[in-house]
């Protein structure tokens, strides 16, 4: 049996992750097939590269069926109930930075604070009879923040594409969702709110602390944080 890596399975993230591991001394190689998503850890035996997607690397790792995992901060959190008892945050890895923030039209000329969205989504739901709509797949993060800073009067609705079109299209008055310069936001005439940074994400290694190990596979996996300088 080999301890397995889960990384993600494409784009810059793939790119990144290698050339953090190669920046350590540590060689990933990819499958050469196109079609197979695995690969390999030169130099250190008994691991198993496995290509996921990022938003599948958590549940693996939760799952016990990966043993150390590359993927968002925000993934872990919003994916992974209780996420610190099933996996533990090694290092952040300096790539993949988004944030994820609460946005406003920008029209709403006095909603700048999370206070004044509390009390634009009383007067919405006054005037309107049902509390005012934010758009987001990140359901967990969202609602733990706006509870923990007493936002109340509000509903979140699904939105998994296309967040930040939602507020045009009428199925939304407000989002919360991933960004990485603003450019998206502004260009659908929305702004971030001053206090509306829900979480700092950027992309970390975690090791699952479900996953059985054998004393071989404890080995190995000794050996990959040894050679990346990390203490489990």
């Amino acid at each position: 049996m080999a301890i397995k890596l889960g990384i993600p399975s494409k784009g810059r993230l793939q790119d990144k992750t290698f050339d953090w591991f190669k920046a350590r001394g540590v060689d990933l190689s990819r499958s050469t097939s196109a079609r197979e998503y695995a690969g390999a850890v030169l130099g250190i035996d008994g691991v198993e590269l496995v290509l996921l997607s990022a938003g599948e690397i958590p549940r693996e790792l939760g799952a016990g069926r990966i043993h150390l995992g590359v993927t968002g901060t925000d993934l872990v959190r919003e994916n992974t109930p209780l996420w610190r008892q099933s996996c533990a945050e090694l290092t952040l890895m300096g790539f993949g930075h988004a944030d994820l923030v609460i946005a406003v039209p920008n029209v709403w000329v006095d909603v700048d604070t999370l206070d004044d969205l509390d009390a634009a989504a009383a007067r919405f739901r006054a005037d309107h009879g049902f509390r005012l709509r934010i758009a987001t797949k990140y359901h967990s993060l969202v609602r733990d923040f706006l509870q923990a800073k007493g936002v109340a009067d509000y509903q979140l609705v699904d939105s998994q594409g296309a967040t930040e079109g939602t507020v045009k299209n009428l199925t939304a008055e407000a989002i919360a969702d991933i960004t990485s310069t603003g450019d998206t936001l502004r260009a659908n005439h929305l702004k971030m709110l001053s206090d509306g940074v829900i979480h700092r994400s950027q992309a970390a290694l975690f090791l699952s602390k479900t996953a059985s190990l054998n004393s071989d596979e404890t080995q190995s996996l000794n050996q990959v944080l040894a050679a990346l300088e990390i203490s489990a």
